[in-house]
């Protein structure tokens, strides 16, 4: 039996009238940009995360890159973030003019390891009032910016405290996590900001890229909307140099949509993700993700752990059993990065998790004979 790694159209079959319906809307409106859909996004997704705004922009990328550019990140200043995600956390760094340092991860969640950012900080940086300063480089340090990698929420108390300790704020990379909760609290409202992606393949995932930010801050969220139109809050006049970064109403309408299944949606992927563990617990091969108590785990991706993992993965290849890599060359090893300096054994935890994780199909309508076919 086939089985795909993920299959949308299950998902739009749920809500297809719902969507052409609220298309129809908008092109008989002929308002496509800033409009009614986009700020009702905004304050329906500020209430489900229960934080006091959100901002919508082109993509997750963008809700990154803006929201760095808002919380002042200056030109030659560094970034203290995973090499174990999705190149956008980093090339957005780069974009706002930053540089990233990397910590390694904690081997049991794939997310950054407070014990190896403590250590990073303890020992390669001065601390000063505002941040600390990098030994080596003699670089600033502001900002430290967690990514809540698959769904599973960073270890955050552990972090905050780090941060308040260091003089760090906090940019959450929640991208792969809307819906994510650490403690009883939503993620994306821990720090000065955090950074969403609708991308199509996300849990909540618009029909074309997306994403949108939150923040507890009012001064940080009027900077942001001015960011998002060219750095201006009036037409024609512009205070800084922004972006063209707008969330549009096609994207906002469909989100919209979603938005009022993703709980249901996300608690049948944990279903899923259980039965995984029933059908893969006596393989001594591998070694199913982690699933602290404490955090809600929304699993945008079930990832699993195999030495052997190319072989494994071409098994499953040849049995038509989708699957992905995420991530098989880390951030502080990839060819773009090379004048930062890494080499191969300086971050020994992601770099062994590069060579073992394997993505399983996981989405909400994936079938219990499915599942166990993949297992």
């Amino acid at each position: 039996m086939a089985v795909p790694v993920l299959d949308l159209k299950r998902q739009y079959n749920q809500i297809r009238k719902e969507v052409e319906n609220s298309i129809a809307e908008i092109f008989e409106s002929q308002h496509f940009i800033l409009g009614k859909n986009g700020a009702l996004l905004e304050e329906e997704t500020a209430k489900y995360l229960r934080a006091k705004n959100c901002i919508g922009c082109a993509s997750g990328t963008d809700a990154i890159l803006l929201s760095l550019r808002a919380m002042d990140l200056q030109e030659g200043e560094g970034v203290i973030t995973t090499s174990f995600t999705f190149f956008a956390t980093a090339g957005a760094i780069h974009n706002a003019r930053g540089v990233p340092f990397f910590v390694d991860i904690d081997p049991e969640t794939f997310n950054v390891s407070p014990a190896r950012l403590k250590e990073f900080l303890e020992t390669k940086c001065d601390k000063v009032n505002d941040g600390v300063i990098h030994k080596e480089t003699g670089k600033k340090i502001r900002i430290f910016l967690p990514v809540h990698l698959y769904g599973l929420p960073c270890e955050m108390d552990e972090i905050q405290s780090i941060c308040k300790e260091y003089n760090l704020k906090i940019l959450e990379d929640s991208c792969q996590a809307f819906g994510s909760q650490y403690k009883g609290k939503k993620v994306g409202t821990f720090g000065e900001a955090s950074a969403f992606s609708f991308f199509p393949t996300k849990n909540l995932g618009g029909a074309g890229d997306g994403g949108i930010i939150s923040t507890e801050s009012e001064s940080l969220a009027n900077r942001l909307k001015k960011l998002r139109v060219h750095g201006s809050e009036r037409r024609y006049y512009h205070d800084e140099i922004g972006y063209n970064s707008r969330l549009d109403e096609l994207q906002a309408a469909v989100l919209r949509i979603k938005l009022k299944y993703l709980d249901e949606w996300n608690s049948k992927r944990a279903v899923i993700a259980e039965l995984y563990r029933k059908e893969l617990g006596n393989v001594q091969e591998v070694k199913t993700p982690a699933s602290p108590s404490h955090s809600k785990h929304i699993y945008h991706q079930f990832v699993i752990r195999a030495k052997k993992r190319d072989e494994l993965k071409k098994y499953l290849d040849e049995k038509g059993v989708g699957n992905m890599i995420y991530y098989p060359v880390p951030l502080h090893l990839q060819v773009c990065f090379g004048f930062l300096g890494y080499k191969k054994g300086d971050l020994p935890e992601t770099e062994k998790a590069a060579d073992e994780v394997l993505a399983l199909p996981m989405f909400a309508e994936l079938k219990e004979e499915e599942v166990k076919e993949a297992a």
